[in-house]
């Protein structure tokens, strides 16, 4: 299982970003898609996930309204797209993948099995 995340880079206060997650090597039907990321000196955090098969989404309190999690099952890619950002957005993003039976907290990275190398994120105020 391969997932590769790109779309990372330089934006100001107040723009907007789009993260792709390209996803690879099994179905993932039975799978929630995340989104964590993780500012430096800070633990790995949710952002936001997506139920890959009936495209439920979370968000955690800080995404919610800003942030959209989308998913294309035919090209097997998940999407952040990301508004409204902040200087305090900055991080590395990171996609992965939980099966729907490890674990009912899909907030919990410990819980996803398969991690994106991860996209740099920088938000200039």
């Amino acid at each position: 299982v391969q997932l590769q995340a790109s779309g990372g880079g330089l934006v100001q206060a107040g723009g907007s970003l789009t993260l792709s997650c390209a996803a690879s090597g099994r179905t993932f039907a039975s799978y929630i898609m995340g989104w964590f990321r993780q500012a430096p000196g800070k633990e790995r955090e949710f952002v936001a996930a997506i139920r890959w098969n009936i495209g439920v989404t979370y968000y955690s309190d800080s995404a919610k309204g800003r942030f959209t999690v989308s998913g294309d099952r035919a090209k097997n890619m998940v999407y952040l797209a990301m508004t409204s950002l902040q200087p305090e957005d900055t991080a590395v993003y990171y996609c992965a993948a939980k099966y729907l039976g490890a674990g009912s907290d899909y907030t919990r990275r410990e819980e996803y099995r398969y991690w994106g190398q991860g996209t740099q994120v920088t938000v200039s105020s």
